[in-house]
């Protein structure tokens, strides 16, 4: 038996279990290249079961319908592999809708309707769009799709964005609202602005509601929004006009 091995087999099965049910799906991927008898702890379903269970929930629900399912590591890897698969259709649209650097809010809108549509989870925006080297407009759809429709607590998106070292990428709204009537004239149309950063917008440190501007987009009484990058030399546009 190899070091790697001894120093294993000093730890008790439930610990050495219990240190592994704690780690991340990556870290795990490192723990297996330890030794063999930590890769047999990988490959555990005692471990990937409760992986599977906090990322896809609803899914989990309908597998335990079956009590002899067995082989929750490779059933994670293949559930990974396509929303990853899922998840770069999103980006590649959303990339191509703005090869000019502009972006139209129904397409915007249209990226948050994909997700909801593949059934993300929390764990699967983290993974997969929460990540420095996108877009920041990729970020916000992901923070969208979060808050506004999987309804997680702005807490643990402000953790999530943290985490991920994207919590002060910052965006720059503005909108446009239809002028009010005033004894028969129209007054002029109303002009808001906004500078802020993933984390303001998932904490709502603002007066306004930034993200529900977003979610509804240019209907109604909102004449336009726009979305720019900042610090940018060029602005990435999120424009719709009115029905």
């Amino acid at each position: 038996m190899n070091q790697s091995d001894y120093t294993y087999s000093s730890i008790h099965n439930d610990v050495a279990l219990k240190i592994a049910s704690s780690l991340t799906v990556p870290d795990l991927s490192s723990l297996s290249c330890c030794s063999r008898v930590w890769r047999e702890i990988w490959g555990s379903d005692c471990v990937w079961e409760p992986l599977f269970k906090q990322r896809w929930p609803l899914l989990y629900e309908g597998i335990m319908k079956d009590p002899n399912f067995k082989g929750w590591k490779g059933f994670y890897i293949k559930q990974h592999k396509e929303m990853r698969d899922q998840a770069e259709s999103v980006i590649k649209f959303v990339e191509q809708c703005s090869k000019s650097e502009s972006l139209q809010v129904k397409d915007h809108l249209k990226a948050v309707e994909c997700l909801k549509s593949m059934r993300f989870g929390f764990k699967d925006v983290q993974m997969l769009l929460f990540k420095p080297k996108l877009n920041v407009l990729l970020n916000l759809v992901g923070l969208h799709y979060c808050l506004n429709i999987l309804r997680v607590p702005a807490s643990d998106v402000k953790e999530a964005l943290e985490s991920s070292n994207i919590s002060d990428r910052q965006v720059h709204v503005k909108w446009w609202k239809l002028g009010r009537w005033f004894y028969g004239f129209r007054m002029r149309d109303e002009f808001h602005s906004r500078c802020l950063s993933l984390v303001d917008l998932a904490t709502l440190k603002d007066d306004t509601d930034v993200l529900g501007v977003l979610h509804r987009g240019a209907i109604h009484e909102v004449l336009q929004v726009q979305i720019s990058i900042v610090n940018s030399t060029s602005s990435l546009w999120l424009i719709q006009n009115s029905q």
